[in-house]
């Protein structure tokens, strides 16, 4: 029999535990999260393997790899590593709980009525569709998948009858349902949309359509949405100071391998985001974009999600991503990447009063852009910083 010598006290040190790496399934097979995202998943949930999701594409997961560095020890109470987009920059790797998902799931089904049957439409690399999978484990349902290019009304069939139906989606692809497939999103009992900012236009466009939609405001760091409809879960709290911050049991506990990035981002329990908003007197929180977005032209801050959601309106631009580059005269011009709508030609002249004319001449765009899609990351965020670089620019 072995043990430590008579009269020696043992410090029983804890054995770090490996990550876990699963790659994402590419969207024109998404459906295959099922058999490998999917029990790894529940697995984590459980404290039995933490996990990390890599986004499907070799350049992307290479980049996931490099940031989560699986050779290295694992920080203590991490059951899943999320690898934010780095859509400012080099991605990290956010540290989250088991607890901390379960209690975004748990806040998130209250919040909507209850468990019900999910349809997994985002990627499980992200957060967004990470998050469809711990509210299905919750609810003890396996959720279904939509495949890139499949009908809404096709995936939604595969839900079972008589059980409230919820999906996630980011604003792209409401926008796209909403045009092909209105009563296919009226027939879901709710819909989260997030992932980037939402133009009240088509938010008022899909609720008039009887679509049942809630707004959300999260990222990785809070474990997923964790503001719907501008009011915080149960357990969340917000104040804003030179930015939004976020603190509840939803938090993440820092960034992999980068304690000075943690200790800049998480201090007394809450999280700094780097996004501007404003807080109503009911405590109701208005967010106003990423700080690290604003283009200051002639002295004046535009916000280029506004003037997307203005470009949007127009009858020639069917999208719109928006950008910053040097300007000798203004500092910085405001540069749109415009998706024509079919059949039309979107032209500077027309779209630079259309927007003057909603949000001041500061925001009217000063270099137009014709593109077939605007770019995204995995997350489904649209990828700025790839549309600057595009067209010459510096955000």
């Amino acid at each position: 029999m072995s043990g430590a010598p008579a009269g020696r006290a043992v410090a029983w040190l804890p054995v770090a535990r490996p990550l876990t790496l699963v790659p994402a399934p590419p969207p024109e097979a998404a459906a295959a999260a099922l058999g490998t995202v999917w029990p790894a998943l529940r697995r984590a949930l459980a404290g039995d393997a933490p996990l990390a999701v890599l986004p499907a594409g070799a350049g992307p997961a290479d980049a996931a790899r490099a940031v989560l560095r699986p050779d290295r020890p694992l920080e203590p109470g991490t059951d899943l590593v999320v690898v934010t987009s780095g859509s400012t920059g080099g991605g990290k790797g956010v540290l989250l709980s088991a607890a901390a998902l379960r209690a975004s799931a748990a806040a998130t089904l209250g919040r909507l009525g209850g468990p019900g049957s999910w349809l997994l439409a985002l990627p499980t690399s992200a957060v967004g569709g990470l998050q469809v999978l711990v509210r299905s484990a919750l609810a003890d349902r396996e959720p279904a998948v939509l495949d890139r290019g499949e009908p809404l009304a096709a995936a939604l069939a595969r839900l079972p009858a008589g059980d409230r139906r919820y999906t996630a989606l980011v604003p792209t692809q409401l926008r796209r349902y909403l045009a092909d497939e209105p009563d296919a999103l009226a027939s879901f009992d709710g819909i989260v949309v997030g992932g980037a900012a939402t133009d009240p236009a088509l938010l008022a466009r899909a609720r008039a359509a009887g679509v049942r939609l809630h707004t959300s405001y999260g990222m990785s760091e809070t474990a997923g949405g964790c503001v719907y409809d501008g009011v915080p879960l149960d357990g969340v709290g917000v104040r804003v100071a030179e930015g939004v911050e976020l603190t509840g049991p939803v938090l993440a506990h820092g960034y992999r391998l980068d304690p000075a990035a943690t200790g800049e981002a998480f201090a007394d329990g809450w999280f700094r985001t780097r996004d501007a908003g404003s807080l109503a007197a009911d405590g109701t929180l208005t967010v106003h974009g990423r700080l690290d977005d604003v283009v200051i032209s002639g002295g004046v801050n535009v916000a280029p999600q506004a003037v997307e959601a203005a470009l949007r309106e127009h009858p020639s631009v069917a999208d719109a991503v928006v950008t910053g580059r040097p300007d000798p005269e203004w500092g910085q011009r405001v540069v749109a990447g415009v998706v024509p709508a079919p059949g039309a030609v979107p032209e500077l002249a027309e779209l630079r009063p259309w927007v003057a004319a909603r949000l001041g001449a500061a925001a009217a765009p000063r270099e137009l852009h014709l593109l077939d899609s605007v770019p995204t990351l995995h997350t489904g965020k649209p990828d700025r910083r790839a549309v600057a670089r595009l067209h010459g620019g510096d955000q």
